[in-house]
């Protein structure tokens, strides 16, 4: 502060003249002003082409926070020298407001030009600063009206050319707010908050927090939220605002001095800023507005000194009281963050320069490209093949990108596929590694592992009584043994088809998903290759058309398997499930299996009631060995036919004798004479175990060995050769039918949709402007660095 004379001790230094130097000292001056300026002018034009091209540039900034009204707009407009009413805009504005303000000696009225929207161009200067507040709210009301939102972070560029202003960059951002304004949504105090969280959070951003004077720092209602954003307040520059108001609270030094030194809440580190304004709003010059701000300054100190016994600590304090002394700090603070962001700043404008030259000339190579259909044709190609061979790889056990974050569980498989349950299965089916994020060849084995799982989980229903007697009796005039034997093969038969049908269905459409999902990994791993080796001559990247109909030949060629696949296991279920097969006769599966077919027609009782006895004949499953005592034994009469044959609605005096006489000649003539005697429904004359258990048992051994067969031998290799292998080895060639087997007009609707180049054109026109602008920030911030 020692470079500042104070003509009148109450005057803040930078409202007064400097002193008179040597003509050494005057140059090094001028000459360090005139780096400063330039510095700051660069830092301008990089920030406006940054917001207009949407580029992110670490670029120091001031970002002014606070409540709606803590004085924000007041301190603006003094910084700036003059007033534009920025205060009659209802809660200023619900965008952030950039302004840029350059000090220029030859500007004695200020030059005020607002960025055009998504341009880096400015407009008209304008006549009026009462103009300024008009524009902001007509800006903002536009977007908001388009987005259809209350707040928004797309700023709003601001210009000002001004002799009495310092060289300042400065984003005000919304006042928060505890409640929304009428007609405003609820959450808008919300999304004011995070935006400006948003904003602020950039650590080489400096934060400007304001905060009346009448409010204690324990009862803070935003302190809170700066100490989010910067903890420690490293990059806080915290002011207290309207200070003027407490003025006439203290009244001895140590008040004053307590007060100022914001002790306990802040740390000894952080120094507030303490700034009165001019409160009279009415219409004054600019030269009478700046007079205003100089003489408050003035009045505040004296009052401190004269008003409060003992005064205050001006050696500790002095140098952050007064507005004066906090435009200074903010100027220097702000040249000090551009000196030290410059080498970095400069690197990262030759690393943008480079990056969107590269992009312009991939764009030329498109361009270019749309009209040499032998050239996409064969990159097109080339883009396909690697996808095939990506996707081959990921069968065969690739395990890379990360199984972690592209893998998923089979609960994941589940939900993502709309196959929550096995149609059947009641039980809950859990294969090995299910809790693994697996993909690829690894996620089809655990499926197929959960088919099987699935699949034996699956009994033979069981059959109603009387749907039994219908299949047995109809069976009936084949022999008795046999006739069981069928009666459970049909059973058997049926429950398989209705059954395992839909669990095969099942099992083909989440192999389908398993290997669809692979298309997605696939192109990630193409984007990494591509990345790894550095191509750019065929990258594909942009032709949205193209990877659309790659997708959906994709897409096309899993569903055409899965088809294929239904087919051929509904196939093998047929072929196990047909009355010619032998699978329900075969003893191979299962050796303890009893077979029916050797039963002894004598001991055969056709029992289809609830209360059939459950004592079994040791001599039943004994064929041709004669019983013992069997003189002692009784041949069944009327009455047991009678009985029998009443159960299952059969007339006594005409079914028996119609059924022999018409099949007499086709049976042994133990059958024919049990027929004689009460026909199959008596065995010897003794009540066996009831034939519809024995009928429901042996219908279970046969559902189970037609599941087996279908499970371990037909089902399980057709899957695999069906799904795997065309993935591995036909993919290209499906697929590259698929997409390039059409005459040339149709291949290039992949590429060129209408307006296509229209649009191609447009985007290079941008990223030649772009590459323009960042080239020209480039040149000046060398010339910046070397002055440095």
């Amino acid at each position: 502060m020692s470079s500042f004379t104070v003509a009148d001790s109450d005057t803040p230094p930078s409202l007064t003249s400097t002193p008179s130097k040597t003509p050494s000292s005057k140059a090094r001056s001028r000459r360090s002003q005139a780096e400063s300026k330039s510095r700051f002018e660069a830092y301008n034009r990089l920030q406006a082409a940054a917001v207009a091209f949407s580029e992110t540039m670490p670029i120091p900034e001031i970002v002014a926070v606070g409540g709606q009204s803590d004085g924000k707009s007041s301190l603006l407009e003094a910084l700036l020298g003059f007033r534009f009413n920025v205060r009659e805009v209802e809660m200023g504005t619900r965008r952030p407001l950039i302004l840029q303000m350059v000090h220029d000696a030859s500007a004695l009225e200020p030059r005020c030009r607002f960025q055009e929207e998504d341009s880096e161009e400015y407009g008209s200067p304008l006549v009026l600063a009462s103009a300024i507040a008009d524009v902001i709210k007509s800006r903002t009301d536009a977007l908001l009206k388009k987005t259809k939102a209350a707040v928004s972070s797309k700023p709003i560029v601001m210009r000002a050319e001004y002799a009495h202003c310092p060289n300042l960059t400065i984003i005000d951002t919304p006042g928060f707010v505890l409640k929304a304004k009428k007609g405003e949504p609820e959450n808008t105090p919300d999304e004011i908050l995070s935006m400006v969280k948003s904003l602020a959070s950039p650590p080489h951003r400096i934060l400007l927090f304001l905060q009346q004077s009448s409010v204690e720092w324990c009862s803070s209602l935003w302190l809170d939220a700066i100490r989010e954003i910067d903890p420690t307040y490293r990059r806080t520059v915290i002011v207290v605002s309207k200070f003027d108001n407490r003025l006439k609270e203290f009244s001895d030094r140590w008040e004053v001095d307590r007060y100022l030194s914001a002790s306990g809440y802040l740390g000894d580190s952080t120094h507030p800023f303490f700034v009165a304004l001019p409160k009279d709003r009415g219409s004054v010059s600019n030269d009478e507005f700046r007079r205003q701000i100089s003489q408050v300054d003035s009045e505040v100190v004296r009052h401190l000194r004269e008003g409060v016994k003992g005064g205050f600590d001006e050696e500790k304090f002095k140098s952050y009281i007064g507005f004066g002394r906090l435009r200074d700090y903010l100027e220097s603070e702000l040249q000090k963050k551009y000196k030290e962001a410059a080498p970095a700043t400069l690197a990262l404008l030759e690393q943008r320069c480079s990056e969107v030259t590269s992009e312009l000339a991939r764009m030329d190579s498109k361009i270019q490209a749309t009209s040499d259909v032998s050239h996409l044709r064969k990159f097109a190609m080339m883009h396909v093949a690697s996808i095939s061979n990506h996707v081959g790889a990921l069968i065969d056990g690739a395990a890379d990108p990360s199984p972690e974050q592209w893998g998923k569980t089979t609960v994941e498989e589940r939900s993502q596929s709309g196959i929550g349950v096995w149609p059947g299965v009641v039980a809950s089916v859990n294969p090995p590694n299910a809790t693994l994020r697996l993909y690829g060849g690894a996620a089809f084995e655990r499926v197929m592992h959960e088919f099987r799982c699935a699949a034996y989980s699956i009994e033979c229903p069981s059959v109603s009584r009387e749907k039994v007697a219908n299949i047995l009796l109809a069976h009936a005039g084949r022999g008795v043994g046999r006739a069981r034997t069928e009666a459970a093969a049909e059973i058997a038969r049926a429950a398989a088809k209705s059954w395992l049908a839909p669990l095969l269905d099942t099992a083909c459409d989440r192999l389908a998903f398993v290997l669809g999902s692979l298309f997605d990994l696939a192109l990630e791993r193409n984007r990494i290759q591509d990345l790894e080796c550095e191509i750019k001559g065929g990258n594909m990247d942009g032709y949205i058309g193209f990877h659309a109909a790659l997708r959906c030949a994709y897409n096309r060629f899993i569903g055409n398997l899965a088809k294929h696949c239904k087919q051929l296991v509904r196939h093998h279920l047929d072929s196990a499930t047909s009355p010619y097969s032998q699978v329900c006769y075969f003893n191979d599966y299962a050796p303890s299996y009893n077979k029916f077919s050797q039963a002894s027609a004598s001991s055969f009782f056709l029992e289809l009631s609830d209360t059939g006895s459950a004592s079994h004949d040791t001599r039943r499953d004994q064929e041709n060995i004669p019983p013992e005592n069997n003189a002692q034994e009784t041949t069944p009469g009327d009455a047991a036919c009678g009985v029998v044959k009443k159960e299952l609605g059969i007339c006594n005096d005409v079914g028996p004798r119609k059924r022999a006489s018409r099949m007499g000649g086709n049976y042994k003539n133990s059958d024919y004479v049990a027929l004689q005697n009460g026909g199959v429904l008596f065995g010897n004359g003794e009540r066996s175990s009831s034939a519809y258990s024995d009928i429901c048992i042996s219908a279970a051994q046969h559902f189970a060995r037609i599941r087996e067969v279908l499970v371990e031998r037909g089902v399980t290799s057709t899957l695999n050769s069906g799904f795997l292998t065309p993935c591995r080895d036909r993919i290209f060639v499906a697929l590259g039918l698929d997409l390039f087997a059409v005459n040339d007009e149709k291949f290039m609707d992949m590429f060129v949709a209408p307006g296509a180049i229209d649009v191609l054109q447009s985007e290079r026109e941008s990223l030649m402007k772009r590459q323009k602008m960042l080239q020209s920030c480039l040149n000046e911030f060398k010339s910046v660095a070397q002055a440095l």
